[in-house]
């Protein structure tokens, strides 16, 4: 990928550096860090070196009349107006100039107070655009961006301190195929998703093979979000128990289950420190009302933590189930998990995905298997 900007935006550390040459440097790293619990190949997932990113955030700079898009600088004491931003895939680029070109052409009805400019788009062309500003968003904004709506064809949303001003959907519907089976996800604005859709394809698939391993049993998983790597294993157990504490991400969930067809899994609201003391025994939720989770017998469990990787209580409960899919943003505190998880199991596959290239961060996953 060629950028104008590279060396002065900061959000592409990394491009000094071709990609092969940044993969090594990833697997090198993923692999230190595996090294005392995994001596076997480590399976590399690269991701395209443009047009990957779904989701993505950029300020809006004032300057006179003018607007433009801007980006922290590589010095991150200050922001540059960019002109150019290849790693955002297609349905994000072919609309986001065409928004600035507009908005530099309107009135202050769309200019004034606006600070932030979020896009959440889906491979299938939809497009989510929101427009976040710091004054109150009256009937005059919803006319003009309504206007815009039809112009880009694609959804609009404002926000402003305590508004959310929709004008038709908070959400898009992308459809992935994984493993020979097309999946439908609704992802709204406020919720997460996963921002590399190829890669993504491919870690949900990397998790399907270990779960093919398995073959029997029920399935726990605790993070689950909206259902994205779910919907695609619930084929290979027989009853699927998922946690999520977002709210949001719990709705998108159970309406991803009714779109997809899927009906042995059982969506929870809970943290994964509650999962671990509900299933203890430790304590009831009110939450769980109607779910009787002794009658789960789970073979495998998957986890996929926040940077800040699993708490001890949650260690502890997965410590006891026989197969584990540990899918990690942050390796280090993959590998400090490890020291505790390899005192029952064995790790017996390892993978990296390059969900942000031109940038340090990585993501990998263990599947590990009871001792």
């Amino acid at each position: 990928m060629n950028c104008k900007h590279f060396g002065s935006c900061g959000s592409c550390g990394l491009y000094e550096i071709g990609y092969e040459e940044q993969l090594k440097q990833k697997e090198h790293k993923v692999s230190g860090l595996l090294a005392p619990f995994y001596q076997g190949e480590l399976e590399v997932f690269e991701s395209p070196t443009s047009h990957y990113r779904a989701r993505a955030e950029f300020r809006i700079w004032h300057e006179g009349d003018r607007c433009d898009y801007a980006m922290g600088n590589m010095e991150k004491n200050g922001a540059i107006c960019i002109e150019e931003c290849p790693k955002v895939i297609e349905p994000i680029e072919k609309r986001m100039w065409k928004l600035i070109e507009k908005i530099n052409a309107s009135t202050e009805i769309l200019k004034q107070r606006l600070f932030a400019v979020e896009f959440l788009a889906t491979t299938t062309d939809e497009c989510l655009v929101t427009m976040l500003y710091h004054r109150k968003l009256d009937d005059t904004w919803s006319a003009e961006a309504k206007k815009l709506e039809s112009e880009l064809n694609c959804k609009i949303m404002g926000r402003s301190r305590k508004q959310k001003v929709i004008l038709s959907d908070e959400f898009v519907t992308e459809k992935l195929d994984i493993d020979g089976k097309t999946f439908t996800y609704v992802q709204y604005e406020s919720g997460f998703t996963q921002p590399n859709p190829m890669v993504n394809v491919q870690m949900i698939e990397w998790a399907i093979k270990q779960a093919k391993k398995v073959g029997y049993g029920d399935f726990l998983e605790s993070y689950c979000g909206l259902g994205n790597f779910t919907l695609p294993l619930s084929h290979y157990f027989e009853k699927v128990l998922a946690t999520e504490i977002s709210k949001r991400s719990i709705h998108a969930a159970l309406e991803n289950c009714t779109l997809n067809g899927v009906e042995n899994i059982t969506f929870a609201r809970l943290a994964s420190e509650e999962m671990t003391q509900a299933l203890n025994g430790v304590r009831e939720f009110s939450r769980l009302k109607g779910i009787d989770l002794k009658s789960y017998n789970f073979s495998t469990v998957l986890v996929d933590p926040p940077r800040a990787g699993l708490d001890e209580g949650t260690i502890e409960l997965i410590s006891n189930i026989e197969n584990i899919i540990y899918i990690s943003c942050n390796p280090e505190t993959l590998a400090r998990d490890l020291e505790t998880l390899v005192k029952t199991h064995d790790v017996v596959e390892a993978a990296m995905y390059d969900q942000f290239p031109h940038t340090t961060h990585v993501e990998s996953g263990v599947f590990l298997r009871k001792k």
